[in-house]
């Protein structure tokens, strides 16, 4: 970040903030995960392979949703690194990945579910 002065000094010295603020890419990536919460299918997807490892045929089945649907969901949940596949001959079971990034995602959903549908 640029050492330029601030145009108003307000006496909180954020100067010293600034020196560990992580890099716009940093950012970006945060960003790149968070996507991922801009669709409730795939929010529901992902919640279901937290908990579960399965098949696309059974996801589509669970979900009420086709096959390329789920697929293309699927897609960009293994693109963020959220979830990860395995092949038993022809079938490709899906499941979360074992990261730090999935693990929070999944508990961040749980918490906001259980604080926005407190009757749940």
């Amino acid at each position: 970040m640029t050492k330029k002065p601030l145009p108003h000094n307000h006496g909180q010295n954020i100067e010293r903030q600034l020196d560990h603020m992580p890099e716009t890419a940093e950012f970006q990536a945060v960003s790149d995960v968070f996507r991922q919460l801009g669709d409730g299918s795939r929010i529901k997807i992902f919640w279901l392979l937290c908990h579960c490892e399965e098949c696309v045929i059974n996801i589509s089945a669970l979900m009420e949703m086709s096959s390329p649907a789920v697929s293309h969901h699927l897609r960009q949940l293994k693109a963020a690194g959220l979830i990860v596949s395995r092949r038993d001959g022809k079938e490709v079971y899906y499941k979360a990945a074992d990261t730090k990034e999935a693990q929070l995602l999944h508990h961040m959903i749980e918490e906001l579910v259980a604080i926005t549908c407190p009757a749940l």
